[in-house]
């Protein structure tokens, strides 16, 4: 190697040649370790820290179940079994009313003063801490929260003293095999709104017949045929007799055989209603009740009943639901009731019938015409010849001659704002002319108010009256 080609390596390892790399600087290994036993100790001379508290013990943790079969080991078990209910939930708190009591604080006052009956008084409360200065007169206000039980309404009576029967349902009436569908339920309740008017409806079991277990022979039909102004309802009313066994069907029977007559024909109804056609309306529905009494009588010859052992009374009420037009109409034959309420005093509009002693038309030939006038001479004598001629006798009648039937019953009048209309069963229209306590009662709750709900309307029908114990059957409609 010559001397020129060792002059490289000279320059790279020779001592005084500076280093290639980048300027060393004074942070050195040594320089660390200087300073780490000045950063644990802190400044010379100062308070050395206090020691370090020791390593809480580590929680000891609940063994594992072994694992089940089938599931891998890093799967997490179940908590508890699935089938378990969830807990029920909490029920809503109940407010009680709150009483403020005012109290001037005084070394001789513990509390006020309350006159009356003794109130069982509920657990006490946790104390609470009140201050006040005795020299001063602060009044307190403390809030105490009683506990009150409502009591529940019970169905009320009239006059002087309760009924003998019970208030509530006692006995159901016998159920037989093959007749489930002629069980009638012991209270029905029906309203609705058209129109001007508000029609509420209710037909109870009689005390008598709930106290018996006998079923409830009044008989309440609610419905409407057609829509808009021209649709009509129909509320039919049956009561059937207390003598009979089948009376809850014959009343049944009126009220299905005469609502389906008029659904058939409720198109020329409801015109002559609004027309103000009365002939008409008259003439048609007597028709159509005595095609309804007609089936009765059929009805009774197949169940081989006498023809009264297998009737009821039948009222009806067509009520329009065009809201320019408040005429209503009532028809109906047999007993019962038909009332107005107008400026807080019932009128009774059943229609006048005539006695059935009374004499109407002139004599007809046969039975009941007037004896034939005799010849008589001037001298006023009358000629008479016995030619001996035995008189044949009269007709033989083996039974006596029936009643005649009810009339038929016709009535269309024209409510205002502010009537109630009340279409009422023998068992309420009686107690209404009987007793006038429950007419005022019923007038106090009705005049000049809104329309009862269902529920309160049932309690004003259910009014209870000492002597009067038959089924009740109320229809009331309110013009506003």
């Amino acid at each position: 190697m010559t001397q020129q080609g060792d002059n490289w390596w000279d320059k790279l390892y020779d001592d005084a040649a500076p280093d290639t790399a980048p300027t060393v600087s004074g942070d050195t290994l040594d320089d660390h370790f200087d300073t780490a036993p000045r950063a644990t100790t802190g400044p010379p001379g100062g308070t050395p820290p206090p020691p370090n508290p020791p390593p809480a013990p580590a929680a000891v943790l609940p063994s594992l179940p072994p694992p089940v079969p089938g599931r891998a080991p890093w799967e997490v078990p179940e908590a508890g079994p699935r089938t378990f209910p969830p807990p029920p939930p909490a029920a809503p708190p109940v407010e009680t009313p709150t009483v403020q009591v005012s109290l001037l604080p005084g070394p001789a006052t513990e509390g006020p003063a309350v006159e009356g009956p003794a109130v069982e008084q509920p657990a006490p409360a946790p104390a609470t801490d009140v201050t006040a200065d005795p020299g001063t007169d602060t009044e307190l206000t403390v809030e105490v929260s009683v506990p009150v039980d409502l009591p529940r309404p019970r169905t009320g009576f009239v006059g002087s003293r309760p009924p003998t029967y019970e208030a509530e349902p006692t006995a159901l009436p016998v159920a037989r095999p093959g007749e489930l569908a002629d069980l009638v339920p012991d209270t029905v309740l029906d309203g609705a709104r058209y129109g001007t008017c508000t029609l509420r409806a209710a037909s109870v079991r009689g005390d008598s017949a709930r106290y018996r277990g006998e079923p409830r022979r009044d008989a309440l039909l609610t419905a409407r045929f057609g829509h808009d102004e021209t649709a009509l309802v129909l509320v039919a009313v049956a009561a059937g007799s207390r003598a009979a066994e089948d009376a809850h069907l014959a009343a049944a029977d009126a009220c299905h055989w005469i609502a389906e007559a008029v659904c058939r024909s409720h198109a020329r109804l409801s015109e002559d209603i609004r027309s103000g056609r009365r002939g008409d309306l008259k003439s048609g529905l007597h028709r159509l009740t005595d095609r309804t009494y007609g089936k009765l009588r059929a009805r009774a010859s197949e169940r081989g009943l006498a023809p009264d052992e297998y009737t009821a009374t039948l009222r009806c009420l067509l009520v329009p639901a065009d809201p320019e037009c408040r005429t209503r109409v009532f028809f109906g034959i047999g007993g019962g009731g038909l009332f107005r309420l107008r400026e807080g005093a019932w009128q009774d509009l059943e229609p006048l019938l005539p006695e059935p002693a009374a004499v109407v038309g002139a004599p007809v030939l046969g039975f009941g015409s007037p004896p034939a006038a005799q010849e008589a001479t001037e001298e006023g004598d009358r000629l008479t010849m016995d030619l001996g001629i035995t008189t044949a006798p009269g007709p033989l009648i083996e039974q006596p001659v029936p009643a005649p039937p009810e009339p038929f019953r016709f009535r269309a009048s024209v409510a205002r704002p502010g009537d109630t209309l009340l279409l009422a069963s023998p068992g309420l229209a009686e107690p209404m002319r009987g007793e006038p306590a429950l007419a005022r009662a019923l007038a106090d709750r009705w005049a000049d108010r809104e329309p009862p709900g269902l529920a309160a309307f049932l309690a004003d029908t259910q009014l209870r009256v000492t002597g009067y114990a038959d089924d009740r059957t109320g229809v009331a409609v309110w013009e506003a």
